[in-house]
Formats: C-alpha cells, structure tokens, sequence
C-alpha cells in the first residue's frame, strides 16, 4: 500500500506535469503565431509601406502611412486624457478614498477593467458619433481612453500604497503639504511602477480594434483632422484581411507585424520599468 505522503508526491508530480505541459503547448503556439506573423509580415514592410497612402482596389502597390500616423495620434491623445485621470482616480483610492464612496469607486473600476472594448465603442458612438452626426478621431481617442482608465487607477493605487508610510510621515512632519509630499515625493518614488502602469494601458489599447470601428472608422486619406473619420492600423488590417485582394491581405500581414511588434516592445518596455524600480 502506497503511504499518504506518497501519494501526495504523486499527484504533485502528475499536477506539476500537467502544468507544464500546458504552459509548453501554450508558449509553442504564441511562438508558431509570431514565427508566422513574422514571416510573412516582414516581406510586406518597405519604403513605401511606411510613407505611402493605400492604393485604389486592384491596384498594386500603397502602403498605410496615413493609417500609422491615425493609429500614433489616437493613441497619443488617449494616452493623455488617461494619464492624468487615471493617476488622479488612483491616488484619491490610495490615500484619500474611505468608506462608501471608495469602494464604489473600485467596483466601477473593476468592471471597467473588464468590459469588452465593444461595449466601450458602442457607448462612445451613441455619446458622440450620433450626437455629433459623422465618425472622428476624437471619438476613437475617447474610448481609448476609457479602456486606459481603470489599468492606470489600479496600478497608481497599488504603487502607492507600495510606498513605506514612514516616507509620508517623514514629509508631514517637516511640515511638507499633503499635495506636495504626493506629487513631489510618493510620485517619485513610485515613478517605475507609475510608468509600467502607463505603458501596459498603452499595450493594452494598440491592437482594438472593436471600438474605432464604431467612433474612427476609417479613411484612405492622410490624416487632416481627427474630427473626421480617421485611418487606423487595427481597423486597416481588419478591413484587409477580409479583402478579396492580394494585395491587401499581403499589406494586412505587415500590419499584422507592426501592431504586434508594437505591443511586444511596450510590454518589454513595462517590464523592464518595473525591474529597473525595484533595483533602486
């Protein structure tokens, strides 16, 4: 008869076998993916991949310059709406928020950092596209933003309250305001976990593409104005891909490539954040 202890061992080993061969069939297949968006997206990058407008249906050629310079502008203006509203809404939870109001603060949050992103969309289209009457780049900035939002109040908070109490202390007994020892000393010495938050929300947006559909859309034309319909990356590929072209979907791998090196090199880039702030 098998003791207690060796049986405890067993299901270790058979729970730790499973396991692993888990995380290997899940690391083999995001490796085939990559291996293949790179593959067949690095022959569709080139010059004019990166300065050309897309070329009429049927016709070779084009590129997606206009869609890039859409995609880094919406992401840009969402990036500064969150920031600050997220770094706000995390600091008030993390050293001021108690009691009723805080915790329904952190529910909204929660379920914010949840939400389909089409949910999202289709909320910033009846808020702004249908009140305003055409698609724009404006709109599609907003529910970028809204889906940065709770990533960046949820890392703020738990940055923050990272931050020994013996520091707060420290700064109100020399008489140093309240506002002054958040901004000029927690700020500080929470800035790689502040920025990890920032650049995962960033990560975190690059690749929707269910909310532009509903508030940016699309447009082949260089960007001119976000308060008309925009050209993005996620919505360009989506648009593509599903083209009867060969010249499009060979154009959508490389978009492919683009948006997932993007979202692999921020992410890279969170991590090493972080890393560098925990050094120190």
């Amino acid at each position: 008869m098998m003791s207690h202890v060796g049986r405890r061992r067993l299901t270790n080993r058979a729970v730790m076998a499973l396991a692993t061969g888990a995380a290997g069939l899940g690391l083999a297949m995001l490796l085939w993916i990559l291996t293949d968006v790179a593959m067949r997206g690095a022959t569709a990058l080139s010059w004019s991949f990166f300065t050309a407008l897309p070329a009429p249906p049927g016709m070779e050629g084009g590129g997606l310059a206009n869609a890039i310079v859409g995609t880094v502008l919406m992401t840009g203006l969402a990036a500064a709406i969150a920031t600050p509203m997220g770094l706000a809404c995390g600091t008030y939870l993390a050293e001021v928020g108690r009691g009723l109001i805080a915790t329904a603060v952190r529910l909204v949050n929660d379920i914010l950092v949840s939400a389909p992103s089409i949910v999202v969309g289709v909320f910033v289209y009846l808020l702004l596209v249908k009140t305003t009457g055409h698609f724009s780049g404006y709109a599609g900035a907003v529910s970028l933003a809204i889906l940065m939002v709770p990533v960046v109040t949820r890392t703020t908070e738990e940055m923050l309250r990272l931050v020994p109490v013996a520091l707060r202390e420290a700064a109100l007994a020399i008489g140093c305001p309240q506002w002054r020892m958040t901004v000029q000393i927690l700020f500080r010495a929470a800035r790689s976990g502040l920025t990890t938050g920032i650049l995962l929300a960033i990560a975190r947006v690059a690749g929707e593409t269910a909310p532009l559909l509903f508030t940016a859309l699309n447009s082949p034309y260089w960007v001119r104005s976000l308060s008309e319909p925009t050209a993005n990356l996620t919505v360009t590929l989506f648009n593509y891909a599903m083209s009867p072209y060969d010249d499009w979907r060979f154009l959508a791998w490389g978009a492919a490539l683009l948006i997932t090196g993007a979202v692999l090199t921020t992410s890279i880039a969170a991590r090493l954040a972080l890393r560098g702030g925990e050094r120190r």
